[in-house]
């Protein structure tokens, strides 16, 4: 995509470069208009936390490139949002850990689909999964519920931004390690999530990549230290504390 004539030292410079992403990603059939109203919630909590990555974010962040790197098989899932606004940082996620990319959407179509996938193989991804769509999480009656067998399906770690609640939910009950990055530390979605990574997605992805790279090296005992040591209900009261006092 192109972005939009805005000079970096614009003091809304990322915001408005993140809507243009999202309402181009419309243009190209990648997007919902749905996602529009999405963004600007998920901006709402952004202005509040002070838009950076707060401490217990980034170290969340740490732990979610431990639990992907431990996974027997982990799933990147991605809607129409996280395609448009980060499709080449879910790729470098994915070569980083090892883990695979599924396409997952709520407002599915065929079309969209396929649009979603080219979309990710343009940024650089071998394989894109969900086209099959030959399993289904149980418990849900809408087109999130379809995913594929041997991608979400059989997943053991599963990194969900910008994710339903009733999923986030359905997919805890499964017993999936769910990694969920979400502005919103009160959402269903966070206070579903084994791991709850209260950030922007446009700064989570890069940072669990980094944070992967950096890990790359260290034994599983290491890995399983960082992940045993972390506490998700501190993570997400930080994170509220953050956005209560903000302008204390």
């Amino acid at each position: 995509m192109t972005g939009p004539e805005i000079p970096e030292s614009h003091p809304r410079y990322e915001s408005l470069l993140t809507r243009h992403r999202i309402e181009e990603g419309v243009d190209l059939g990648i997007t919902s208009r749905q996602g529009l109203i999405a963004q600007g919630r998920g901006e709402a909590f952004d202005y509040l936390l002070g838009e950076e990555t707060i401490p217990s974010a980034d170290a969340a962040e740490r732990v979610a490139a431990a639990h992907l790197l431990r996974a027997d098989h982990a799933v990147l899932s991605i809607n129409g949002n996280v395609a448009a606004l980060a499709p080449g940082e879910m790729v470098e996620l994915a070569e980083a850990t090892g883990a695979a990319l599924e396409v997952n959407l709520f407002n599915r179509t065929e079309e969209r689909m396929e649009n979603i996938a080219e979309y990710l193989r343009e940024h650089g991804a071998e394989e894109v999964l969900g086209l099959t769509a030959d399993g289904r999480i149980p418990g849900l009656d809408h087109e999130r519920a379809k995913v594929d067998a041997d991608g979400i399906g059989s997943a053991d770690v599963v990194l969900v931004p910008l994710e339903d609640g009733d999923r986030a939910e359905a997919l805890a009950e499964m017993g999936k390690t769910e990694l969920v990055v979400d502005l919103n530390p009160m959402s269903r979605s966070a206070k579903s999530a084994t791991v709850p990574i209260i950030d922007n997605l446009i700064r989570a992805v890069p940072n669990i990549t980094a944070h992967a790279r950096d890990l790359s090296d260290a034994s599983e005992g290491e890995l399983d230290a960082i992940i045993e040591d972390f506490d998700s209900g501190a993570a997400l009261e930080a994170a509220e504390q953050r956005i209560r006092s903000l302008d204390e």
